[in-house]
């Protein structure tokens, strides 16, 4: 699982079957302390999440295409799976 932050969507006026209907937004990994920790990635979104949301990203094809509901979208790797609304942080004693 990574957490990130949606920065983007992406609009395209052809894409693969796999891709019909389906939402594809831009991502950037981010660490506990909401800083960058990684490449944006282009990911499937499987709960509305828009610009500026928290979210969990899974990238890996099996949990994608359950997620989805899609278990031939054998071209789907990475999707928004959650939209998070808070992240606390156990302090080490």
């Amino acid at each position: 699982m990574i957490l990130a932050r949606v920065i983007g969507n992406i609009a395209s006026t052809m894409k693969h079957q796999h891709y019909e209907g389906k939402k594809i937004l831009v991502v950037k990994p981010i660490n506990l302390e909401g800083k960058t920790s990684g490449k944006p990635l282009l990911a499937v979104d499987a709960v509305q999440a828009g610009i500026g949301d928290l979210v969990i990203v899974f990238d890996e094809g099996g949990s994608a295409r359950s997620m989805l509901h899609d278990e031939h979208g054998v071209t789907i790797r990475t999707v928004i799976g959650g939209i998070i609304d808070s992240v606390s942080e156990e302090k080490e004693a």
